[in-house]
């Protein structure tokens, strides 16, 4: 049986993504293939046997895994770019202080990876740089990849006289 372990080392997002639909569509498909009598159309793709089924389910939990470390990795995009934690939120739909809670609790599962087994997640000064450029939710302050303040200038100080 194909585990979700097993398939995140195997599939792309996009391999697993289109792999998901080619089985949710023939499942689909499979399921309305039926005439008044309740008989399958015998042009119609069989239904998902059991291991396909099984399949699918762990084929959803490897999107949901991959779609989730690519969000991370799009708020330390934004983060090195200079959003503040109030524009993360609002592009994520949430607070800014959910979105930093989930942002930091994904730097602490990637340390805790590369504890575990020395190559995946980040590795000490990988996690550090990382939570530099996080910062802190409620201080909204812009950190640079470097660990430098990144200030937006001021509206009062830098317009021309």
């Amino acid at each position: 049986m194909a585990t979700p372990d097993d398939l995140e080392k195997r599939f792309t997002l996009l391999t697993a993504t289109a792999r998901y639909d080619n089985l949710r569509a023939r499942e689909a498909l499979a399921s309305w293939a039926r005439d008044e009598s309740g008989e399958a159309d015998p042009y119609a793709p069989p239904p998902l046997t059991k291991e396909e089924a099984l399949e699918a389910l762990a084929l959803g939990e490897v999107i949901a895994r991959k779609a989730a470390y690519g969000r991370q990795l799009a708020v330390r995009s934004a983060r090195a770019a200079g959003a503040s934690w109030s524009q993360i939120g609002a592009a994520l739909g949430t607070s800014k202080q959910a979105a930093w809670e989930a942002h930091s609790r994904w730097i602490d599962d990637q340390a805790e990876r590369h504890r575990r087994d020395g190559y995946s997640g980040m590795d000490e000064r990988y996690t550090a740089a990382a939570r530099v450029l996080a910062g802190k939710p409620e201080t909204d302050s812009n950190v640079d990849l470097n660990g430098r303040h990144a200030h937006a200038p001021h509206r009062d100080t830098d317009r021309e006289e």
